[in-house]
């Protein structure tokens, strides 16, 4: 009942129900907010009534009720939690950050509906959209169907624990670059040990701090979206890329598999995440400084004049340009700069020799020429496997080719198609 400045709540009969009704009440009252026990009724009088108090009792009446209240010591926390959710006013750069973060979606997971409730309605109250799941599997299916921000995820829960949605959601390529914020009242060494193990972003302990919570989610929204943007980036270079080869009917599906088979072979010599990531990438967008070349040049059936072929060895240049701005791609930029590069300083832009041309661009190289002499292109006719091995053999000699990496890139052939092994062993391999 409310009266005037004043709310009466019937109390259950228990020392614990006027802590719920802090619970249920408080959050939406701001500073100045007294409360009186008198008998079995718990009375608070606040100069600043925020509304909700309604939803609030209802909550608190089906207390009673609930198949699985939370712990007395989760309760107890909680509470505590609700004493630290003043609205301290926010300027400078939280503002800014707040503007930055404004209607992200957050996915509150706690198998706790006081829980899910309780940081729903902050983060609710402070601009962000909220989904609420009471289980592992649920959260998982919603982050695949949804465009979820962030998840607050509690550890200790029926089922799949949160250590275990957190590692499944890391080892997603979908979706693991979504920030994952454990929230439990779980504070042990272990427990934080295990958060990081499992790929965790971040860890708050119960009580919880309501400005905190906020700062922390904010921040990492703030890095979810520099990632998005990257991603967007990317995309778009992407996109390019496929324009270039779209330009040619002859080079359709080019990329794609001078990324596959790169990756495929960087393998097989044992590069690191890294270099394999990058090779994958490069294989994408090796070519893109064709955009600046004409067709007419580009596709011209004959022999290049001399001022045709210079401005063709402008391309790796320009292509490296295109993608600087990237810091993602620093790892991909030799591969472009430096794909056209031959062993014996022939090659081009820069006439690099022997393993001054980084490994990642002579891995790709193979697999590009390959590729070529296996197309049709507006000059050649597509050539046999066993032939395009043999012309490969023999620029080997001449110096042009990493002789190790083609070797490697014959056996990686070999186990996808056994009849070539025997054609290959009855020639001897010249290194």
């Amino acid at each position: 009942m409310l009266e005037g400045g004043k709310r009466t709540v019937p109390r259950v009969g228990t020392h614990l129900c006027a802590g719920l009704d802090r619970l249920f009440i408080s959050p939406f009252y701001r500073r100045n907010t007294e409360f009186i026990s008198i008998g079995n009724e718990t009375t608070f009088q606040s100069d600043r009534y925020c509304g909700k108090v309604a939803l609030r009792l209802k909550m608190l009446n089906a207390v009673g009720v609930t198949s699985s209240p939370p712990s007395t010591r989760k309760r107890r926390l909680l509470i505590s939690s609700i004493n630290n959710t003043e609205n301290v006013p926010i300027g400078g750069a939280m503002e800014h950050s707040a503007a930055q973060t404004t209607g992200a979606t957050v996915l509150v997971v706690d198998d706790q509906a006081l829980t899910r409730e309780f940081l729903q309605d902050i983060l609710i109250d402070d601009g962000f959209k909220v989904i609420t799941a009471a289980n592992g599997s649920d959260a998982l299916r919603f982050l695949f169907e949804s465009q979820i921000d962030l998840v607050l995820l509690d550890v200790v829960m029926p089922g799949k624990t949160g250590f275990e949605v957190c590692r499944e959601i890391k080892t997603n390529p979908s979706i693991y670059l979504t920030p994952v914020v454990f929230v439990t009242a779980l504070s042990d060494k272990q427990s934080r040990i295990m958060s990081i193990q499992s790929g965790g972003d971040d860890l708050l302990t119960l009580p919880l701090d309501r400005i905190e919570l906020l700062a922390r989610v904010r921040s990492l929204l703030r890095l979810k979206l520099r990632t998005d943007q990257r991603e967007v980036a990317e995309s778009v270079l992407f996109t390019l890329a496929r324009i270039i080869e779209g330009r040619d009917p002859s080079t359709h599906g080019h990329c794609e598999r001078i990324s596959s088979l790169s990756m495929g072979l960087g393998k097989c010599l044992g590069l690191n995440a890294e270099e394999l990531s990058a090779l994958k990438l490069g294989g994408v967008v090796h070519d893109i400084g064709k955009i600046s070349i004409s067709d007419s040049v580009l596709f011209k059936p004959g022999p290049l004049s001399r001022e045709e072929w210079s401005l063709m060895r402008e391309h790796p240049a320009a292509g490296e340009r295109i993608c600087a701005p990237l810091r993602s791609f620093r790892h991909v930029l030799p591969i472009i700069r430096h794909h056209h590069e031959k062993r014996d300083g022939s090659g081009y832009p820069d006439g690099l020799r022997g393993d001054d041309i980084p490994i990642t661009a002579r891995v790709l190289q193979v697999v590009d020429v390959y590729d070529a002499l296996k197309s049709v292109r507006p000059y050649k006719c597509a050539m046999a496997t066993f032939d395009a091995i043999r012309i490969m053999r023999e620029e080997v000699k001449r110096g042009w080719w990493d002789p190790n990496v083609l070797e490697a890139f014959e056996h990686l052939l070999d186990q996808d198609c056994p009849d070539r092994r025997s054609r290959r062993e009855s020639v001897d391999y010249v290194h």
